[in-house]
């Protein structure tokens, strides 16, 4: 996984607080996500279009949708394609307009929301 350029350590120093099983879980599977993404992108294929099937071949352990927007989380704050992966998810997320405002002000849409109605 390739990290932006100057944000190394702070990435070191928040991977490695992250010792309990479920918060090692969203990195390791984070981590995942991202090789395949960048070997695909390395390969020709553009994010937007293998993200999705990427994102379950990487799930090998069972996450839940809480880690999955972790991890989406943790790849946009540090992942050299996090800004566009964060985008692409918020789109791909929202039921109205909630997932282009987030894009909007940088945020990350949680896919773990029940919606009853």
């Amino acid at each position: 996984m390739q990290i932006i350029e100057g944000k190394e350590q702070g990435y070191a120093d928040w991977r490695a607080k992250n010792t309990d099983a479920y918060g090692n879980a969203c990195f390791v599977y984070a981590e995942k996500w991202a090789d395949l993404m960048e070997d695909a992108i390395e390969q020709g294929s553009k994010l937007e279009d293998v993200a999705n099937q990427l994102s379950h071949d990487a799930d090998t352990d069972g996450i839940t949708g809480f880690m999955y927007g972790m991890a989406v989380g943790i790849l946009a704050s540090a992942w050299i394609y996090g800004e566009r992966l964060r985008k692409w998810h918020n789109l791909k997320t929202q039921i109205s307009n909630e997932g282009e405002r987030a894009n909007e002000n940088g945020s990350v849409l949680n896919p773990a929301i029940l919606n009853i109605g």
